[in-house]
């Protein structure tokens, strides 16, 4: 596959894994590592390399756009495992290669393959240029998007960004995935990218200033149509506004009486037109739920009184959230107990030390079971939540 004449695509696909990171579900559409050669009239620029369970795939889709030529340079764009892990190999094949990363980088090899390659490298930062013939990548400085190392770099005679780990997504290429690219991107984004708003805002600033016509993530398809739409997305996203108008009601119930008063308010909500996504965190992927709670821009957090406080998943939940800076956002708060209710008080005092986060007026308290009374407060807290 070809980016453009001069740019080839050398990644591989996963079907293998399970868990990305250890705890993303993609196991439906699995995971790309991306790489790719950039050719220029007298050298050759690979970037970035693959997991390791893929090193001999990846070496032989680069022998196979080389066709017999040898690549001069190893852009480390990103140092995580699952792009860097086959340096190593790479070096080993290729002895008269130079390896081209950031500073910071460089330390990271030595505590991954015990030498930073010192009479083979590289150091290059924000606005230098790496000349290939015809052909050039200019390198632009993206700290904490989403490792500090991180280097973006453009090609300004394709129009080329390699944007790391930036604008990935879930899923390999071989797989289409039926919901499109936002879905899953979104739910990349606020898992591993999400924590670092200021600094994909900071980056993207940068990129305001070049001409792009293709991006290049690490994970996920090349973008080359549209790129507006991606664009703003990521703005979007990195500046903490809600995507959408719409109410993410998280849950966690024993017995069933918590479950049963969010459904009732779920539906209350759509009886007022609202759109709802509703989530079972012991058993929904709570990767998904932090992703609706990002995108809509009200939530609903429902939880049992556990031990005098809320139950481990809904805590689990609230420190994931408060981890990936979730702000400017409306939530209420229903809690259950059979003698002692404490959990909406648990739960505001954890959302009081998050930013912007307004905090609905009107509380639902089931004690024991959803009778009359709780599904009077259940309409209230819906009419509040509409309006």
């Amino acid at each position: 596959m070809n980016v453009t004449d001069n740019i080839a695509y050398v990644g591989v696909n996963d079907h293998d894994i399970d868990l990305f990171e250890g705890q993303y579900d993609v196991r439906a559409n699995g995971m790309s590592y991306n790489s790719y050669v950039v050719f220029g009239d007298e050298k050759i620029a690979v970037t970035d390399t693959v997991d390791t369970h893929f090193t001999d795939e990846w070496l032989a889709n680069l022998d196979s756009a080389l066709a017999g030529r040898t690549p001069d340079y190893l852009v480390v764009h990103h140092m995580e495992p699952d792009h860097s892990a086959s340096i190593a190999a790479f070096m080993e094949r290729y002895p008269e290669a130079t390896v081209v990363a950031s500073a910071p980088a460089f330390k990271m090899m030595v505590a991954y393959f015990g030498t930073d390659y010192p009479e083979r490298k590289l150091v290059v930062k924000e606005g230098a240029t790496l000349e290939l013939g015809g052909r050039s990548l200019t390198f632009v400085g993206a700290p904490n998007v989403h490792w500090p190392e991180v280097l973006f770099s453009y090609v300004p005679e394709d129009k080329v960004l390699f944007s790391a780990d930036g604008f990935g997504k879930f899923g390999a290429l071989d797989s289409e995935d039926p919901e499109g690219w936002a879905c899953e991107a979104r739910r990349y984004y606020f898992g591993i990218v999400g924590k670092f708003g200021k600094n994909v805002q900071a980056v993207l600033k940068k990129a305001a200033k070049l001409d792009i016509a293709h991006i290049c993530p690490l994970h996920g398809p090349v973008l080359s149509e549209n790129l507006g739409y991606y664009l703003d997305l990521y703005n979007t996203w990195s500046s903490y506004e809600p995507e959408d108008r719409g109410v993410t009601i998280a849950y966690s119930s024993v017995y069933g009486n918590t479950r049963q008063a969010a459904l009732e308010l779920a539906d209350a909500l759509k009886a007022r037109g609202q759109e709802v996504s509703v989530f079972d965190l012991a058993r929904d992927d709570m990767s998904e739920a932090v992703e609706d709670a990002f995108r809509y821009d009200r939530l609903v957090l429902a939880s049992i009184t556990y031990a005098g406080s809320i139950f481990p998943h809904m805590s689990t939940f609230l420190h994931t959230l408060a981890e990936h800076a979730y702000q400017n956002r409306r939530v209420a708060l229903v809690e259950a107990g059979s003698w002692a209710p404490m959990a909406a008080k648990v739960m505001r005092s954890q959302l009081e030390a998050m930013k912007d986060i307004d905090i609905c007026e009107n509380v639902v308290t089931v004690k024991g079971a959803v009778n009359d009374e709780t599904r009077a407060q259940i309409e209230a807290l819906a009419e509040e939540l509409a309006r």
